[in-house]
């Protein structure tokens, strides 16, 4: 990336509350038979309802102050566990704690306050925002609805939040159309910003944008963070954009993590196959001669995932326990989790392979 991204110094505040815990979640999506599929069923015809195991018995805590980033390929499951975290999807199993307490259990005021206070900002911000609203409309509408300000007081809110955002108040009459993608994102951020959030859950939030629009967004981000002692998840693919801005590294695979570790850990001493394959194909300017080589195959289907160690398909140290039985989330160093049976060999010791 040519742009700068600044990147500030973890907050004291990091090592606080737990502000999220994710406990054994998992998430599956089910393709229900038609009539058609039923009949064929009931014939005996080897058909049955397609199921989805997108997120597996995931175990996550995100604390006060922090930015975690959420890493895999496409189809890993991460987009699936950040809505989940934000709120916005129920988990088919586990449990999900706001600040301690079971969000499903939560009723009345206190629900609609952790719902407020997580909020997501999406990758494509034209196909989150609506068409027909002004802008003016997008942001101060959820403000208005829950009482945060009153409609006497909304066009100096909006203006407000706007220019928090980086945008000109001066353009809330126009419509998502009439804004660049930079602008658009800002808009989503603004929109976010306006119930007055602890948590942002952004998913792939600069992905769809140039390389410079990427750095502002992203430095908009840290400043926002510095100003509103925001704690956010971050999702992405893109290793470089993590390594710039999060304390600590997630790495999902298939639905489960496979590695957890504060950043520069992960960079400098990852654990896991997947992990060291993920980046030994990030382009170096040290490592200019060297010949960078993708992971090995295709991602499995989340229908009919592997056995045992969901990665052993596409690992080069693969051996026959990783075929079935599934490897434990475990601490191979202070800090820092890999879910690998290579740790359990003789003087492997928890070090990279």
């Amino acid at each position: 990336m040519s742009a700068t991204i600044e990147k500030p110094a973890v907050p004291a505040q990091a090592a606080g509350e737990k502000m999220i815990e994710v406990v054994g979640v998992s998430r599956r999506f089910s393709k229900k038979l038609d009539i058609a599929g039923k009949i064929l069923a009931k014939l005996g015809a080897p058909i049955r309802e397609e199921v989805v195991h997108a997120v597996d018995k995931v175990d996550l805590t995100i604390r006060k102050g922090e930015v975690v980033g959420l890493v895999g390929e496409s189809g890993c499951g991460k987009s699936t566990l950040g809505r989940m975290v934000a709120g916005i999807l129920p988990p088919s199993d586990g449990t999900i704690l706001w600040k301690g307490k079971d969000r499903t259990g939560m009723g009345g005021k206190e629900a609609r306050a952790a719902m407020l206070q997580a909020q997501m900002i999406f990758q494509d911000p034209m196909s989150s925002l609506n068409p027909r609203l002004k802008v003016a409309e997008i942001i101060g509408e959820a403000p208005l609805v829950h009482g945060l300000t009153s409609r006497a007081e909304l066009a100096r809110y909006v203006d407000e939040q706007m220019r928090r955002a980086g945008l000109d108040p001066a353009f809330k009459a126009r419509y998502p159309h009439q804004f660049s993608g930079g602008q658009r994102q800002r808009i989503g951020i603004a929109r976010a910003l306006a119930v007055q959030p602890e948590f942002l859950v952004c998913d792939e939030s600069v992905a769809a944008l140039d390389v410079s629009i990427q750095a502002q967004i992203l430095n908009l981000f840290m400043a926002l963070r510095r100003e509103l002692n925001l704690t956010y998840l971050f999702i992405s693919h893109d290793l470089g954009v993590v390594e710039h801005l999060s304390d600590r590294v997630v790495i999902m695979y298939l639905g489960r993590v496979v590695e957890e570790a504060p950043t520069e850990t992960v960079f400098a001493r990852a654990n896991h196959p997947y992990t060291q394959s993920l980046l030994a194909a990030v382009p170096r300017i040290e490592a200019r001669k060297k010949a960078f080589a993708t992971v090995k195959g295709e991602i499995p289907s989340p229908l009919n995932p592997p056995s045992g160690c969901h990665f052993h398909p596409r690992c080069p140290h693969a051996f026959d326990r990783c075929r079935v039985e599934i490897p434990a989330l475990q601490e191979v160093a202070p800090g820092h989790k890999s879910r690998c049976h290579l740790n359990d060999l003789p003087n492997h010791g928890g070090q990279p392979v």
